[in-house]
C-alpha cells in the first residue's frame, strides 16, 4: 500500500512537470495510460526506499504504541532480533530493486522517452477560440469572431497566411465558413462563404507602394491546408546509444572506452600545443640530422639557442614575409586542432559524466532500500506513533534530505568538482552513519525521543538562568554599595 502511495506520488510529480508539453494533443486514453505504466516502472527504483522507509515507520510505530515491542522484550526478544526476518526481507527487495534497474529499467526509460518525444511532436488539437488569433497552425493565423454551433459555422473568419513571409501575406476575408478534417488525418478543408482575398502580384520590387494585388471575390472558395493529425510513434532506435538504454555491464563498457579516448586526447594536447613542438627546428633538419651516420658529428653540433630577433632582421623581405605566413598557417592549424580537441574532450567528459551517474546511481538506490530500513525501523520503535500522519511527515522530511543529498552529489559530479562514484555515495555517507545511531539507540531503549525529557532539562537551564540572574542582580548591588561607601 505505502509503495503505491509513494509510485502515485512520484509519478504526479512527473506528470505535473511534463504536463503543458502532453496534454492538449488529442491523443486516446490508451496513450495516456501507457505514459502512466512506463512513468511509474521508471519511478519504481526511486520509490521502493520511500516506501520502506514509511513502511517501516508505520509497522514499528504502531508496535511501539500498542506495547507489542514491550511484550516482545519482556518476553526476551531484542529489537534486533525482531527486525532480523525484515532485514533479509528488505535485502532481497535491494537486490530485486538492482536486477530491475540492471535489465528492465533501461527498456522502460527508452520506451517512455521516445512516448514523450512522440506526444511532443504531435500536433495539438485544434480548437479555434472565437475573439482571438490562432496561430497553432504552421505559416498561418486564423480569427473567428464567433460561432454557429447548431450549423457548425465559423463566422467572421479572417486568415493571414505567411508561407512566402511576413512582407507577402496574404489575407483572406470571409462571412462564415465550415472546417473538417480529411480522412487521412493529414489536411484541413476550410470551406469559405461569401469573402475576397487580397494578395501580391509581384514579390521582386523593392517599392511596396508601387506593387501590384490582386483580389479576389468568391462565394464559395475551399482551403486546403497541411495538418497532420495522426499520431507517429518516434523511432526507438534512436537511443540506442543513450545511456539511458544500457545496462551496468554496456555502461562500465563506455565508461572504460570513452575514459581511454580522454586521455588519449589529453596527452595529444599535451604533446602537440607546447613550446617545444612550436619552436623546434624545421621537419626537413631534423630528417637530416636523423640521416647522419656518425653520433660524433652530432655531438659536436652546437646547441640550439639562436636569437630570434637578430635572425629575424637578418632575413630579406620575401623571406620575412615567407616566414610570417608560414608561422600564421601553423597557429591557424593549430588554433584549429585545439578547438577540435576542445569540443571532443568537452563532448567525451559530458558521455563519461552522465554513463558513470547512471552506472553508480543503480547501485546507490539499491543501497538506498537498506539504509531507510534501519533509519525507519529504529526511528518507529523510538517515536512509538503509529498511523499514517506522523510516519508520513518524518518520511517526507528524511526523503526530502536524501533527494536533495544526492541531487547535490550529481550536480558536483556532471560540473566535473568530484569524481562520481564520490558523488553518488554522498547520501549513502551521509545518512548511513544516521541508521546506525538509531538503530543502536533504539536497541538500548534509548530516550532520544522522550519529549518530557527534553523539557525537564529545557526547566533546568531555565530555573540556571532564573538562579544567575537573581546572583547577578544581588552581586551589583553589593558592588553599587561598595562604591558608595568609597566615595
Amino acid at each position: 500500500m505505502t509503495f503505491l502511495i509513494c509510485n502515485f506520488i512520484l509519478v504526479m510529480q512527473l506528470l505535473w512537470r511534463v504536463a503543458e508539453q502532453i496534454m492538449g494533443k488529442g491523443i486516446g486514453i490508451s496513450v495516456y495510460l501507457e505514459f502512466f505504466y512506463y512513468a511509474s516502472a521508471q519511478w519504481l527504483p526511486t520509490t521502493l526506499p520511500l516506501a520502506i522507509l514509511l513502511a517501516s515507520l508505520m509497522t514499528f510505530g504502531n508496535f511501539g504504541e500498542r506495547l507489542e515491542l514491550l511484550a516482545m522484550k519482556a518476553a526476551g526478544v531484542s529489537l534486533f532480533n525482531i527486525m532480523k526476518p525484515l532485514i533479509f526481507t528488505v535485502t532481497i527487495v535491494a537486490c530485486c530493486s538492482f536486477v530491475f534497474q540492471d535489465k528492465y529499467l533501461p527498456k522502460a526509460q527508452v520506451k517512455m522517452q521516445s512516448l514523450i518525444a512522440s506526444i511532443q511532436q504531435k500536433s495539438p488539437t485544434l480548437s479555434i477560440p472565437e475573439g482571438a488569433f490562432y496561430s497553432e497552425i504552421e505559416d498561418m493565423t486564423i480569427y473567428v469572431k464567433g460561432k454557429d454551433i447548431k450549423r457548425s459555422l465559423l463566422l467572421d473568419i479572417m486568415i493571414y497566411d505567411f508561407s512566402e513571409g511576413f512582407e507577402n501575406v496574404a489575407v483572406t476575408l470571409a462571412d462564415s465558413g465550415r472546417l473538417r478534417m480529411t480522412e487521412d488525418k493529414l489536411n484541413l478543408v476550410l470551406t469559405l462563404y461569401h469573402g475576397e482575398g487580397f494578395s501580391n502580384f509581384d514579390q521582386k520590387q523593392a517599392n511596396t507602394a508601387g506593387i501590384p494585388y490582386r483580389r479576389e471575390m468568391f462565394r464559395v472558395k475551399e482551403l486546403i491546408i497541411p495538418f497532420d493529425a495522426n499520431f507517429t510513434r518516434v523511432d526507438e532506435s534512436a537511443y540506442d546509444n543513450s545511456h539511458i538504454s544500457m545496462n551496468t555491464q554496456e555502461l562500465r563498457h563506455i565508461i572504460d572506452s570513452v575514459g581511454h579516448r580522454i586521455d588519449s586526447i589529453e596527452s595529444r594536447k599535451q604533446s602537440q600545443f607546447t613550446e617545444r613542438h612550436f619552436m623546434g627546428r624545421d621537419q626537413q633538419a631534423n630528417r637530416q640530422l636523423l640521416s647522419m651516420d656518425s653520433l660524433s658529428k652530432v655531438a659536436k653540433m652546437p646547441l640550439f639557442n639562436p636569437n630570434v630577433d637578430s635572425l629575424y632582421h637578418a632575413l630579406s623581405i620575401p623571406q620575412a614575409e615567407q616566414m610570417l605566413e608560414k608561422s600564421i598557417r601553423r597557429v591557424e592549424s593549430a588554433r584549429s586542432d585545439f578547438e577540435y580537441l576542445k569540443a571532443s574532450l568537452q563532448r567525451d567528459n559530458n558521455r563519461f559524466r552522465r554513463s558513470s551517474i547512471e552506472y553508480y546511481k543503480k547501485f546507490s538506490l539499491a543501497f538506498a532500500c537498506i539504509i531507510f530500513f534501519f533509519i525507519g525501523a529504529p526511528l518507529g520503535a523510538i517515536i512509538r506513533k503509529g498511523g499514517i500522519g506522523m510516519p508520513a511527515v518524518v518520511s517526507v522530511v528524511l526523503f526530502i534530505a536524501y533527494y536533495l543529498i544526492d541531487t547535490a552529489g550529481q550536480k558536483l559530479v556532471k560540473s566535473g568538482e568530484w569524481e562520481a562514484i564520490y558523488g553518488m555515495s554522498l547520501s549513502t555517507v551521509v545518512l548511513l552513519p544516521l541508521g546506525i545511531f538509531l538503530t543502536v539507540k533504539a536497541v538500548n531503549d534509548s530516550t532520544l525521543f522522550n519529549f518530557e525529557s527534553y523539557l525537564a532539562v529545557i526547566k533546568k537551564l531555565l530555573n540556571i538562568k532564573i538562579l544567575w540572574r537573581f546572583i547577578r542582580r544581588k552581586l551589583s548591588r553589593f558592588f553599587r554599595r561598595l562604591k558608595q561607601k568609597n566615595k
